[in-house]
């Protein structure tokens, strides 16, 4: 018989009742389940049990092993410690709906000899057919688990690929009934649309947030109960908004997968976010979005190329290097690096160094940026060019419609707040004025909302008077249209900007060094899948800034007869430049000199100079300058000029020669030219030539 089963020692030890619910829905609405349960103590005592403890601490718990069970373990720990005579719950499904758990039961209750009562039988666990038929049930409870779960599941995931399960709205939205609508708030849905304007303006979610916190503009956030409410926002609110496809108006639904992770503290769930080809289901244009479905992802991929990844450009930053995150090596395929060297560090320089850094190889290439940047800008000016003046036009007009997006939000706060001390007044206006209690809440509450809105007011004037009125001039732009290169060199230029110009035309620069020619080759590929290949000498390390070899040439010249001011004032007559690009002075000269080892010019100390300028080589003739000039010019004397405006030079040998004779006898048996004016005229003006 069955009660032969339960024996006088089972009586003397205590009977637990273990009593489960699933989940916090079945506590609350499954109320017959719960009496059912709480009813076995009525079996137990049936049985002969007086001592009978109930265990209910796992109300609301699932039994399935995801999550911990105080319950259950001070079950089993009073079961190992021999004080049990009788486990009991209504059906063995409520113990454990795992094989880990349902199997430490059994054995334990093996061991210290304790019988499992439901409401059919009692199971004996030191018997064996007793012990096979518990170990089939708790398999097949697990089963049954699992088929339930995946029965659920499977209609759940049927009703997402047709677009219909709408589980929660994110801020912005509302449920209606199986698709989602616009939040009908005005203001919400404002602010929701000027994220997305302010992030492809400045081209980053971190610059966007930036701005908002610049002017103080709060976002819309969505708590637990649903309720809407305006925070600070921060860098996850304007990232979340961009990711999710909901606002591009598609229904998307499986983007997460949970995992079981271990731990000290127990066994936790880890949401983990997966990649788009993994979706359940992508479906665009399910429902009226804030942007377009392709405006959505343009901004998407475009904050996903701010991430400076091998396949992503990165966020363009302040520096000055246009190609930061756009040249790549032809060696080996890897990015350049940029490094900023110079006293100012404003010198851009690419290297190869990647594999350097991460295996010790050898650099593949390197190279200074300013003449690669100096090319590219030229290619660059050069294709946009055609369309600078349709350009100017379009900016112009919308120079003339641009709102003033802060003042807007701005009104918009103050509009909800003047409505809140609005509702603050009417709920204090109803109330009973004898009764204290509520009636001084109430107006601490429209206290505080009419501080909010002098808050709001203060704000929008503090805003209208640092705003000043901003007028284009048509004319002022059209010229600048016709001169992109000043208004790409200006100083208030901003580098950001140029390089988002950069990244829209050009889709990558694949950089190489051609040894044998000391040239720098470049490889552009521009957007649209048309490449050219430009060709750069390559400077050695400061060169660059070294002055030009025509220069020190004529410098060398020039001191033959001439001091360093003279020499400054002849080299910015012909127009002239230091190789920083300004003009010259007797310093600069001075250390040109000093540099490249160059004598200083001194007169000589018995008077005879070795070389003359023209007008003292011509008085040494006794001719015109303007004769020793001619034939200077036809190669008949030999002479120096340096620069096409400058003076000429002349050996005091070369005027002792035959051919200087002969010039000489020519000039002064012309009538027409005189050879020249008597030695003891004086003149009004020294001549430096």
């Amino acid at each position: 018989m069955i009660t032969d089963k339960i024996r006088p020692h089972h009586l003397e030890r205590k009977a637990l009742l273990y009593v489960r619910q699933s989940s916090a829905h079945q506590v609350l609405h499954n109320r017959e389940s719960s009496a059912l349960q709480y009813a076995m103590r009525d079996r137990l005592t049936a049985l002969g049990w007086l001592e009978i403890e109930v265990i209910d601490d796992d109300l609301g718990r699932s039994a399935a092993g995801g999550v911990q069970r105080a319950g259950f373990e001070r079950m089993v720990a009073e079961v190992c410690l021999g004080k049990v005579g009788a486990v009991c719950a209504r059906e063995v499904s409520r113990f454990a709906r795992n094989s880990r758990d349902w199997q430490q039961l059994i054995e334990m209750c093996r061991v210290v000899d304790t019988v499992l009562v439901d409401q059919e039988t009692i199971y004996a666990p030191r018997h064996g057919n007793d012990r096979l038929l518990l170990g089939l049930k708790g398999s097949l409870n697990e089963y049954e688990l699992d088929l339930l779960r995946q029965r659920s599941l499977s209609a759940r995931y049927e009703k997402a690929r047709r677009g219909e399960l709408v589980v929660s709205a994110p801020v912005g939205f509302v449920k209606a009934g199986d698709r989602y609508e616009k939040d009908p708030d005005r203001r919400v849905q404002e602010a929701i649309t000027l994220v997305f304007d302010k992030v492809q303006e400045l081209g980053s979610a971190r610059q966007a947030l930036c701005w908002f916190h610049e002017h103080d503009i709060d976002l819309p956030v969505k708590q637990n109960n649903g309720d809407t409410s305006w925070r600070r926002p921060n860098y996850a609110t304007i990232h979340r908004m961009i990711d999710n496809p909901i606002y591009g108006g598609a229904y998307a639904y499986g983007k997460t997968a949970a995992a079981s992770e271990y731990s000290a503290d127990g066994v936790r769930l880890k949401i983990r976010r997966k990649a788009r080809t993994d979706w359940l289901a992508l479906m665009p244009n399910a429902h009226e979005g804030y942007v377009s479905w392709e405006r959505a992802e343009a901004i998407r991929k475009m904050l996903s190329s701010n991430v400076p990844t091998g396949r992503h450009h990165g966020a363009p930053k302040h520096g000055d290097a246009l190609l930061a995150g756009l040249i790549r090596c032809n060696r080996c395929g890897r990015k350049l690096t940029l490094k900023y060297t110079g006293a100012k560090h404003g010198i851009p320089r690419y290297s190869c160094s990647r594999a350097w850094m991460d295996n010790g190889a050898p650099h593949c290439i390197a190279f200074g940026g300013l003449r690669v940047d100096d090319a590219i800008e030229n290619a660059l000016l050069t294709v946009v060019g055609p369309g600078a003046i349709a350009a100017t036009t379009a900016a112009e007009k919308e120079a003339g419609q641009r709102r003033d997006q802060v003042r807007e939000v701005l009104g918009r706060d103050l509009e909800a707040a003047r409505y809140a001390a609005d509702l603050a007044f009417r709920q204090y206006d109803a109330a009973d004025p004898a009764n204290r209690l509520v009636a001084g809440e109430l107006e601490a509450r429209w206290n505080r909302a009419l501080t909010h809105v002098a808050e709001v007011e203060t704000k929008i004037a503090a805003h209208d008077a640092a705003m000043p009125v901003a007028s284009v001039d048509p004319l002022a732009l059209s010229l600048l249209a016709l001169d992109l290169k000043t208004v790409w060199s200006a100083p208030t230029t901003d580098a950001r900007l140029k390089k988002r110009i950069v990244r829209t035309i050009i889709h990558e620069v694949v950089a190489d060094i051609d040894n044998a020619t000391a040239e720098i080759v470049l490889v552009i590929h521009w957007m649209g899948g048309v490449h050219s290949e430009m060709r750069l000498p390559k400077r050695r390390r400061g060169q660059r800034n070294s002055t030009s070899v025509d220069v020190i040439t004529a410098v060398r010249q020039l001191m033959l007869i001439a001091k360093d001011d003279l020499i400054a004032g002849i080299l910015n007559r012909n127009g002239l430049k230091t190789g920083n690009g300004n003009r010259w002075t007797r310093e600069r000269v001075t250390s040109l000199r000093s540099n490249y080892r160059i004598p200083v010019f001194k007169p000589a100390e018995d008077g005879i100079e070795p070389w003359l300028n023209l007008n003292n080589a011509a008085k040494l003739l006794q001719i015109a300058p303007k004769a020793l000039r001619l034939a200077a010019e036809a190669g008949e004397i030999e002479a120096i000029h340096p620069l096409p405006d400058g003076p000429w030079i002349f050996a005091r040998v070369a005027l002792t020669t035959s051919a200087a004779r002969s010039i000489t006898e020519r000039a002064r048996h012309n009538p027409r030219h005189p050879a020249g004016s008597d030695p003891d005229q004086q003149s009004l003006f020294s001549s430096s030539t």
